[in-house]
């Protein structure tokens, strides 16, 4: 017998043999972690925004209603996925990342305070350490999501952004905090699934190096930017999806990313 038939007959005996976890993802409390794309869409300063083309909302001829549209955008921009490559010559395009490096358990650290006092804040790896003396180690089948506090600007763009203006003229204008070269390092040695934020870039707004972007990618971790809703789920008991667009040769693209919080999960 095929080995890959016996192992989906493995798994679906094993799925049959527990009814309560079924009922349990019934049970449990998702959370969608995605802005909607429209035209009030944050992307980064000099990327094509997002475009809705009505093609048809009306009823035909035949009597029946027909509704359908284009959309034009680009990868980068709203809640999105990065892909190794968009850093990292010859790593990961977004087609090639694995699935299971999209989907796990979440430490979700927040440092809201630090970066409401400091719109510019570097999380640290005191930060990542500190998390983990309260909640336990983070592990390699984790990803880290972190909330700074920048969702409750959404979709304000001069709040968000630290500038309304548009091209490359904006951009040394940005101001949002990101994450610390050195806290890079540190995920990378913990070989974390992926990392995520509440921010327009893993980077901060003031970076010109895009040094975090550089060491996560060069070591295959993908990045979840423009992350929303982070407030609403727990340091840890959640379990994310992300799925992106499945961009043939992407450097990313646009990113549905949803948690799963079980009956009993404990919110602070």
């Amino acid at each position: 017998m095929n080995c890959r038939l016996i192992a989906v007959l493995a798994i679906a005996a094993t799925a049959c043999q527990r009814p309560a976890l079924l009922d349990q993802l019934q049970r449990a409390t998702w959370v969608d972690l995605t802005y909607d794309f429209s035209s009030e869409t944050i992307y980064w300063p000099t990327a094509k925004p997002f475009q809705l083309e009505v093609v048809s909302a009306q009823r035909t001829p035949g009597g029946y209603y027909y509704a359908a549209n284009n959309f034009a955008a680009a990868e980068h921009g709203g809640t999105h996925l990065d892909a190794p490559v968009h850093f990292a010559e010859g790593h990961w395009t977004t087609d090639q990342i694995p699935v299971t490096r999209l989907v796990g358990r979440a430490a979700v650290v927040d440092v809201s305070s630090q970066a409401d006092a400091d719109r510019d804040y570097l999380i640290t790896p005191a930060d990542l350490m500190a998390w983990e003396q309260a909640h336990g180690p983070v592990g390699e089948e984790m990803l880290v999501l972190f909330r700074t506090g920048w969702g409750s600007r959404w979709p304000d763009r001069a709040r968000y952004l630290g500038t309304t203006k548009t091209g490359q003229a904006a951009v040394h204008e940005l101001h949002f905090p990101g994450i610390h070269p050195d806290a890079a390092r540190w995920l990378v040695q913990r070989r974390v699934r992926a990392v995520g934020i509440d921010t327009p870039s893993i980077d901060r707004g003031q970076s010109t190096t895009f040094d975090t972007h550089q060491i996560l990618f060069a070591a295959d971790i993908p990045a979840f930017e423009n992350v929303a809703h982070l407030s609403a789920l727990p340091p840890v008991g959640s379990f994310v999806i992300a799925l992106p667009m499945k961009i043939k040769g992407g450097t990313g693209g646009p990113l549905r990313i949803v948690a799963v919080l079980p009956v009993g999960t404990v919110r602070e």
